[in-house]
This record gives structure tokens, C-alpha cells and sequence, in this order.
């Protein structure tokens, strides 16, 4: 039996995103990091490429072909990072990256075997593509047990093609209960100083990634939850305080930035949590993902104690009966008390909005302007509402999907389903309320830039309407 040798990989290429790519805050891959130390942990050999802040496409195929010719495997992984929300949207550049890989790892006589967010929605595709396996569920025990050529029907999650051409399911994996059983990601393997550069010449300071739950019990009809369900598993303060411990020691970040869909869930971990970093002396400024009825004014003092200085919430609409569609759970009310509670320690409040739900005309719209004008934010992400397949927000609007279901980018903005408005419209909405609340309209001239946003936006309403009437 040969010596397992494994080129693990993602499928993420920053340059290959405009949005991300002026951005520039690029992130280790967590997942394929984590995946790496656990067949480590197992003394199966590990080489690593990451594609991420390659120059160009050519520097990134070059560098992935020098890295078989050079590591000699016998096997791929393209293990997408299930902690990077540019995984869970299924991006089509992405997508074709992980193709390509495997169909070259195929061409050397090598397998490959894909996990991810995308893989696990379109397993099909994937197999049908060049891979010889998709991993579904959370990885590490579905690789393991691939590495160990384990026979392959036996396996928890994985997804290959029988003889016969037919498609089979292994039984289904049974998530892990002891995250802090997991070793620390392989940070060796990541290039920091390249990443610390990025970061530095475009920000002036240095921000890493950690993760300290799985999933999110909640049940947004919108969200895609294909690797975790809706189960929730929290590592426990003290693991996730000793981390931050490590990587201020070896890597010193200026700023964490915690990748969980939602952190600091319960209120008493929140508090141990801050008890732990003060107790070990590993405060780091970190920014986090929250929901805004979990920030209470306990659970925000106690963020704060911790380190917190910015906090995202799904904010989504300043209607509240949008918000009762999309099976939010909150109300218009909870963002306005969530800001409150974070002004008042001095923590950034950053909303993530989201237009074009089905339902949402103009009225809608204008509520959410008033909204985020009234409770002042200190940033906005924007996005329109995005069907991914298992969710209920799917299946509402699965008809209306024509060949192309996903963006090529994440900042395309183009409604894949048949909204109240125009791609265009809710592309100018985004631009006139970025530029709003981000201050650019100090000046004469960013003042004219805002004003020219909004033209465009009442512009292409009317024009709307003209056409309803017509």
C-alpha cells in the first residue's frame, strides 16, 4: 500500500474577485489549515499550496503544477474554507479554479477529492468534473478515513460514483462534539509574512483569523447551511483565550477577526471567555459576527473586557415585515437596542443589509434607509438577496433561477430571481448608502459623489415605475 503523500489546496484566488481584491483583507484558509493538522496529527505527510494572493491565474496554475511536480503526491484535496462567508456563496470563479485543479491533478495520474460549501451542493458536478470524491459534512474524519483507504461506501459524508455510474452516499457523518480535541490549525504552513504584508501596506496594521464555534442554530429561510446544519458546538473559553495566547506570541496580529457565523452565542460563555483573556493576559482587538438580540448590555461589556472593537450583525432591513419573511427572528427594535448597547462601550456597530427579498418594494426600502440613517452604523455591507439551493428562500424562488444561479464574484449584486427592481437599482442603492455612511461626504466633492448616487437611484425608480405603468 503506498505511503499516503497529500497536496491539500483551496480554491480561492483574491485577485480573482475585484471586490476582494480592492479589499485586501485576506485571510488564511482556516478549514484547510485545521484539515492539514489533523493528518499530521496522524503522521501522514502534508504539502500545502495556497493560491490565495497569487499574482495572476498563470502565477496561480504555475505554482499548483510546481507544487505536484515538486511534492509528488498521491492525492489532492481542494478543501475550501467552510470559515470564509466566500465559500458559502458558491462563486463561479471559485468554482472554476477547483475544476481546473482537479482536471490537472487528473491529467498526472493523481486523484483529487473536493470539500466545500459548492462541492457539497453540487456534488454531481463536481465528480462529473475530474473529482474522484466530494467530502460532505465537516471534514477532518471524511479525509482521515479517505487517507486510510478505508473502503470508500464506508465512509461518513463522502459522495463518489459507483461502477454502474450511479451516485453514491456514504452514511451520514456524525459531527464532532469535542472541538477542543482538534489540534491548532497548521499555521507553519501558511505564508504569515506575505499575508501580514498585504494587510500592512493596504491597512497599516495586521489581522488573522480564528474560529470558535461551528454552525448557527438559527433558521433564517435565506441562509445555506450545507457543511453544519443547523447544529451549534462551541470550543470552550479556555482553548479559544489560549489561541489567541499563540497566535499574539508567534505571529503577533494587531486584530482578530473571529469567523464564526455567530459568536459568543451564550452569555455565560461570553463572560468566562472574557474572565479567561484577562486572566492569561491575551487581549487582542478583535471584530466578530453576531446576531443583534445577543448583544445585550452584559454580553457587550462583557465583549468589551474581552477586546472587542467592531461587531457585524445582520441587521438584513428596517422592515420589520421583511424581516418576519425572512424568518429573521428579531425586530426592527432589537438593531436599534444592539447599537445602542455597542456605542455605549465604545464597540464599532457595523450592519450587513440585504435588499431585494421578494415583497420588498420601495416603502420597504426607505425604511431601511431610515433606519440606518437613525441608528448610525459605523459601516454597512450590502448585499441583494442570493438563493442558494436548501434553503426555503430557494425553494420560493427556484422557478424564476435561469442557467446561471450563482455570481462569478461577490460583489456582483445581480438578482438571480425576479425582484421589484434592477440589477442596476440595487447596485446605485448600495454605492449612494456606502457612501453615505461611511463618511465620504465630508468634502465638496464626495458630497456631489453622494448626492450624484442618489440622483441615480430616484433615477432608475422612476423609471421603474414608468415601465410598471406602462
Amino acid at each position: 500500500m503506498l505511503t499516503p503523500r497529500v497536496l491539500l489546496t483551496h480554491a480561492n484566488h483574491v485577485r480573482s474577485d475585484a471586490k476582494q481584491e480592492a479589499r485586501m483583507q485576506p485571510y488564511p484558509p482556516l478549514q484547510t489549515l485545521l484539515a492539514a493538522a489533523v493528518l499530521r496529527e496522524q503522521g501522514i505527510p502534508v504539502s500545502y499550496f495556497d493560491p490565495a494572493l497569487e499574482a495572476t491565474l498563470e502565477d496561480v496554475r504555475a505554482g499548483f503544477l510546481g507544487a505536484i511536480a515538486r511534492e509528488e503526491p498521491n492525492l489532492v484535496v481542494v478543501c475550501d474554507d467552510d470559515f470564509n462567508f466566500l465559500t458559502k456563496m458558491c462563486l463561479l470563479h471559485n468554482r472554476t479554479l477547483a475544476i481546473w485543479m482537479a482536471e490537472t491533478a487528473r491529467e498526472a495520474g493523481i486523484p483529487a477529492v473536493a470539500h466545500g460549501s459548492d462541492s457539497t451542493d453540487h456534488a454531481a458536478f463536481y465528480l462529473d468534473s475530474g473529482f474522484a470524491a466530494v467530502i460532505t459534512g465537516e471534514v477532518e474524519n471524511g479525509l482521515l478515513e479517505c487517507v486510510r483507504s478505508q473502503p470508500l461506501s464506508s465512509i461518513g459524508g463522502l459522495v463518489f460514483r459507483n461502477a454502474d455510474g450511479t451516485l453514491h452516499y456514504g452514511p451520514k457523518p456524525t459531527p464532532r462534539t469535542d472541538l477542543d480535541a482538534l489540534p491548532l490549525p497548521a499555521w507553519d504552513l501558511a505564508d504569515i509574512p506575505r499575508y501580514r504584508d498585504h494587510w500592512k501596506a493596504a491597512h497599516g496594521y495586521f489581522s488573522l483569523n480564528m474560529a470558535s464555534s461551528r454552525g448557527c442554530p438559527f433558521h433564517c429561510n435565506w441562509c445555506a447551511k450545507p457543511i453544519y446544519g443547523d447544529g451549534y458546538r462551541a470550543r470552550s473559553p479556555r482553548a479559544v483565550a489560549a489561541e489567541m495566547m499563540f497566535l499574539r506570541n508567534a505571529y503577533q496580529p494587531d486584530q482578530i477577526w473571529f469567523a464564526d457565523d455567530i459568536f459568543a452565542l451564550s452569555s455565560r460563555w461570553t463572560s468566562e471567555f472574557a474572565d479567561e483573556i484577562c486572566r492569561i493576559g491575551a487581549r487582542i482587538p478583535f471584530k466578530m459576527q453576531s446576531r443583534c438580540d445577543l448583544m445585550t448590555r452584559d454580553s457587550v461589556a462583557d465583549l468589551r473586557r474581552a477586546g472587542c472593537a467592531e461587531v457585524w450583525m445582520g441587521a438584513e432591513s428596517g422592515s420589520q415585515r421583511i424581516l418576519d419573511a425572512m424568518e429573521k427572528g428579531i425586530s426592527v427594535a432589537d438593531i436599534y437596542k444592539a447599537r445602542e448597547n455597542l456605542r455605549r462601550e465604545g464597540i464599532r456597530a457595523c450592519f450587513f443589509l440585504q435588499f431585494g427579498y421578494p415583497g420588498e418594494e420601495w416603502g420597504e426600502i426607505d425604511e431601511t434607509i431610515r433606519m440606518v440613517r437613525e441608528a448610525g452604523p459605523d459601516d454597512v455591507g450590502i448585499s441583494v438577496s442570493y438563493p442558494l439551493p436548501g434553503t426555503r428562500f430557494h425553494q420560493i424562488v427556484g422557478a424564476q433561477l435561469g442557467g446561471q444561479a450563482n455570481w462569478r464574484q461577490s460583489g456582483d449584486l445581480s438578482m438571480m430571481f425576479q425582484g421589484a427592481y434592477s440589477t442596476d437599482f440595487y447596485r446605485a442603492l448600495a454605492d449612494a448608502i456606502h457612501l453615505e455612511v461611511r463618511g465620504t461626504t465630508t468634502s465638496s466633492a464626495s458630497s456631489a459623489s453622494a448626492t450624484d448616487s442618489w440622483r441615480r437611484v430616484h433615477e432608475l425608480l422612476e423609471s421603474a415605475r414608468l415601465a410598471e405603468v406602462a
